[in-house]
């Protein structure tokens, strides 16, 4: 879903119980030192913003990695289980959700790199008589177009009876419920196109679900196994996988708490930990760790996984809401400092996520909240603001970036 409403609902439980302080790791307290040595701002707006999630948000708990350079650095607020108190550490794995997107779109690039598909093939080239009727012509769309946003296929989460069963009050009975890729991307189909889309780039899960679809036609393996060979290990990834069906989270990992799409401040909040990730599938169903998709962004950035004529192609803006805009699997944002940033978000039942940094590799924050719900989309902005111009800007009514960069998957 493009954006949930949300308002500001705060936990049930003593505010004691829900905020906790910044933790420093010794790897961190060198990293700030490091960095206040060079002139940075030694992170201290983005521990207030991570507080700020907790407190202001009224979310369990927050946990940021950031890499500037050789520096690592971690910080923490609120808890990863607040039925124990147990806080939110480094190394812990959590749902990635459309952060997916970004490890499609590298496996498909490195595709055309080898001569096997181009961005500019149709999808009606690689899957013939999926996207037809009802307004729809996959000879016209392309794989490029998928990547981007600019297909105008509908976003098949936006879908009532589904989001319903998937991540709203249905959740708990349809949370272990496994989905086809040809059955979510004929959900989508049911609603017509959206216009203009190459004017106006229409965010949709369904563009990568068929990505998925693609890769495994081309391959003749899976969008996971790929991925799987094409990164992960390469990488070294090790807190980073594709669970498929399987609705565990591997541990350690936070409790992923819910209200289940509902905006009642007092919504029962559910654990929605456990979930099969079919109904995301290539649109979000990775999970990771706050190092590895540091490491992910760095390596991508530093063209370790890309050609630089694929690198280019990932990097080609297409601008949507002001100061946002999609490249290939990727998301811009230009902060209030003029900083640009390159990454992705993820939302999904029990998680909000960020994996963002500098297009020249030397500068990368991944995030993670052990919760789905927020006022309004500044506070994730916030904790983007902070880490990468030094400061929390003030709360703009209506903020088209901070809405933008929120998604369901």
């Amino acid at each position: 879903m493009k954006q949930w409403s949300l308002r500001t609902a705060v936990l049930a439980l003593p505010l004691a119980a829900v905020v906790g302080a910044a933790v420093l790791t010794p790897t961190a307290n060198a990293a700030t030192a490091a960095t206040a040595a060079q002139g940075g701002h030694g992170h201290d707006a983005t521990r207030a913003a991570l507080r700020a999630v907790v407190e202001s948000g009224g979310l369990p708990g927050a946990a940021a990695h950031i890499q500037d350079g050789r520096a690592r650095w971690f910080a923490a607020a609120g808890y990863a289980d607040t039925a124990t108190g147990r806080e939110r550490s480094a190394g812990e794995h959590f749902r990635g959700a459309s952060i997916t997107k970004t490890f499609i779109a590298t496996v498909l690039l490195q595709l055309e790199a080898e001569g096997r598909l181009r961005m500019d093939d149709t999808v009606e080239r690689w899957l013939p008589g999926l996207i037809r009727g009802n307004g729809y012509d996959g000879s016209t769309i392309t794989l490029r177009q998928l990547l981007n946003h600019t297909s105008g296929i509908a976003n098949y989460t936006d879908d009532p009876a589904f989001v319903h069963d998937a991540a709203g009050p249905g959740f708990p009975e349809h949370r272990y419920d496994s989905h086809t890729p040809e059955e979510l991307v004929a959900i989508a189909l049911r609603y017509p196109p959206r216009p203009d889309p190459q004017r106006a780039p229409f965010y949709s899960n369904t563009n990568f679900v068929i990505a998925g679809m693609v890769v495994e036609r081309v391959t003749g393996r899976s969008y996971a196994d790929e991925a799987t060979r094409r990164v992960i290990r390469p990488l070294k990834l090790r807190g980073t996988s594709f669970p498929g069906t399987a609705p565990q989270m591997p541990n350690p990992h936070p409790v992923g708490y819910s209200r289940l799409h509902r905006s009642e401040p007092d919504a029962e909040i559910h654990d929605a930990t456990e979930q099969n990730m079919t109904w995301l599938g290539a649109a979000g169903e990775v999970i990771s760790t706050a190092g590895d998709l540091n490491r992910f962004h760095r390596a991508l950035m530093d063209g370790e996984l890309l050609r630089p004529a694929q690198m280019r192609q990932m990097l080609d803006e297409v601008p949507a809401e002001e100061g946002f805009g999609y490249g290939l699997g990727v998301e811009f944002a230009t902060l209030s400092c003029g900083v640009k940033v390159v990454g992705k978000s993820g939302r999904t039942n029990g998680s909000l996520s960020g994996m963002f940094g500098t297009p020249d590799g030397g500068h990368q924050l991944t995030f993670n909240v052990n919760g789905d719900w927020l006022r309004d989309g500044s506070l994730y902005l916030n904790v983007i603001e902070a880490e990468f111009c030094g400061k929390i800007r003030p709360p703009i009514p209506g903020g088209k970036l901070a809405d933008a960069v929120l998604h369901q998957g």
